[in-house]
């Protein structure tokens, strides 16, 4: 008997019992290993809130200050424990306040499980106080959805909803469920976990021929370079990854998603591709014969101009999404299928190897590098403090060891390009949809996904401002979450392109803050603002070792 028929048994054994619909999401959700819940209640969804009343020491409920928060903890959660997020949400306005989430979370592949309440079913198209439309506002930037109003639905459709978040490549689902169907009674015989859905194939089927075309090629290859993005941590892979380059010995670099699969200082290592990259990826990616990138989607951000994308190269393009593959860069040998599985087997078939010649090439590239630019910006003698600076000491205090949560903006780049990391999920950020706003919360749900982790969350003075309310649920849960604020005083991405593109013509991109020391202070967090170059050191060393929340404001320079 295979597995599918033996559940079906087991649940046609069981007793009905008659149970609520809010009591079959809660079953739904210790079912699925659910400790840890982000939301803010409301009156279309105060059923299940009544519900989970009885639950508080089986599942945590983090009340957030704004249902925005919710979801991007959800995400940081979910980024550094490889568990799916959960948040729940009322209708109208705290289901539409996921929006920007969702939206995050399907480009970045992160997987949630969104439960929002709705107005009853009677009441649907009517306008009613509260009603929103979210099943077709959200179609776009989930990979899932649907709209409850009979609770006998409840148990499949959770079911469903969890196998497809986490399942092939992650992404959110988002399922609304009408107040009726929360409080309505049925016959109710258990939750079967989601197995397999027809006509769904999460992975694609793995083709041996492909994976013997690309051995192959990278056995014959003079300059091979290989590049690797999240779908190498996503796939629990890094195991399977390491193997696969050291047999190889290929120059290896990653997107800013895929930072932390390998240690950043790995032999292999040549940093990091982007608009805001290492200058020798970035060059010698236009020279490399063969060009194998695992688990990444060849964002404009990486490849800039297509039309002058590494012409010269024959491309190899591992990924678990049958879409990502010829959709920016033409592949010379398609492997589909999940990278823990064709890693091992493209391994198997490559000679063991060393390029020297080549990794002269990249040696030299950093040489220029870092003594043109990156010492300067590392090591200042004079002047205000920069980020690279700020970042490079919390290198040496944290070892390298420390979860990093980035908000977006310059501060993001500095930080993705000179934090050192030696452990797997260790970089939190908002990488596609670049969602001001995000650290904050994200580093809030990074410290319940992973209380064991040191927790920093580095951000500018722009996107602190954009949810910093979620100071309040610090200070009400107490998770320990270290806040760098790198503050100077303008929208740094922002000012940096009207200076590089638009004649320094600074259109509203200077910003005013407050004290946030000060406003820390307020919410119980204690703080500090250090502009001297002779006290960050021992200033940072003690937001490290502070038994609790710490903020940190650094007066910076761009």
């Amino acid at each position: 008997m295979d597995t599918l028929e033996r559940s079906q048994k087991e649940n046609t054994d069981k007793k009905a019992v008659s149970t609520s619909g809010s009591l079959a999401v809660i079953d739904a959700l210790l079912s699925e290993k659910v400790d840890t819940i982000f939301g803010y209640p409301g009156g279309a969804i105060m059923p299940i809130y009544d519900a989970l009343f009885d639950f508080s020491s089986k599942l945590n409920h983090i009340l957030v200050r704004h249902e925005q928060g919710a979801i991007h903890a959800a995400q940081g959660y979910a980024r550094v424990s490889g568990k799916t997020g959960v948040v729940f949400a009322t209708s109208g306005p705290g289901a539409t306040n996921l929006v920007t989430g969702l939206a995050d979370a399907l480009i970045d592949s992160t997987p949630l499980v969104c439960i929002t309440g709705q107005v009853f079913a009677h009441l649907l198209g009517t306008d009613a106080f509260q009603e929103t439309d979210i099943i077709n506002i959200t179609t776009p930037i989930t990979k899932w959805n649907y709209q409850v109003t009979d609770a006998k639905e409840i148990p499949e459709i959770l079911a469903k909803a969890f196998y497809i978040a986490k399942s092939g490549r992650p992404g959110p689902v988002l399922i609304d469920i009408t107040k009726n169907a929360q409080m309505q009674l049925f016959e109710y015989i258990g939750y079967r976990p989601c197995i397999h859905i027809r006509s769904y194939r999460p992975k694609p089927i793995v083709r041996p021929e492909f994976i013997e075309k690309a051995a192959d090629l990278i056995n014959q290859a003079k300059k091979p370079f290989i590049i690797f993005g999240q779908g190498v941590l996503l796939g629990n892979a890094e195991k399977e990854f390491l193997a696969f380059i050291e047999k190889s010995g290929i120059p290896t670099a990653w997107t800013i998603m895929g930072m932390s699969a390998i240690p950043t200082d790995h032999p292999l290592a040549v940093g990091m591709l982007g608009m805001h990259g290492n200058y020798g990826p970035n060059y010698l990616t236009n020279e490399c014969d063969v060009l194998i990138a695992v688990g990444m989607r060849f964002d404009d951000r990486v490849t800039g101009r297509l039309d002058k994308y590494a012409k010269q190269a024959k491309v190899i393009h591992l990924d678990i999404d049958p879409a990502e593959i010829d959709k920016n860069v033409q592949t010379t040998v398609p492997v589909w299928g999940d990278c823990k599985e064709t890693l091992p087997l493209l391994t198997n078939l490559i000679d063991k190897k060393t390029h020297p010649e080549w990794f002269a090439e990249f040696d030299k590239k950093r040489e220029k590098e870092n003594n043109t630019l990156v010492y300067k910006e590392l090591n200042p003698t004079e002047g205000g403090l920069t980020m690279a600076e700020v970042i490079n000491v919390l290198n040496d205090l944290t070892g390298g060891d420390a979860v990093i949560v980035t908000d977006v903006g310059q501060h993001q780049m500095v930080a993705c390009r000179y934090t050192k990391q030696n452990i797997k999920r260790s970089n939190v950020t908002s990488g596609g949809l670049g969602t001001m706003g995000f650290a904050l919360p994200a580093a809030i749900g990074a410290k319940f996904g992973a209380p064991e982790r040191q927790i920093v969350a580095i951000m500018g003075d722009g996107g602190a401002q954009m949810n910093i309310q979620e100071l309040g649920t610090i200070m009400q849960y107490k998770p320990n979450v270290k806040i760098l604020i790198l503050n100077n005083q303008f929208l740094g991405m922002v000012r940096q392109w009207q200076e590089l593109f638009h004649e320094k013509r600074y259109s509203y991109t200077d910003i005013t803050s407050p004290d946030f020391v000060q406003l820390a202070k307020a919410y119980n967090i204690d703080g500090k603002h250090v502009s001297e170059r002779e006290k960050l050191r021992e200033s940072l060393k003690e937001m490290l070792d502070h038994p609790s929340s710490f903020l940190f404001r650094s007066g910076c320079s761009s």
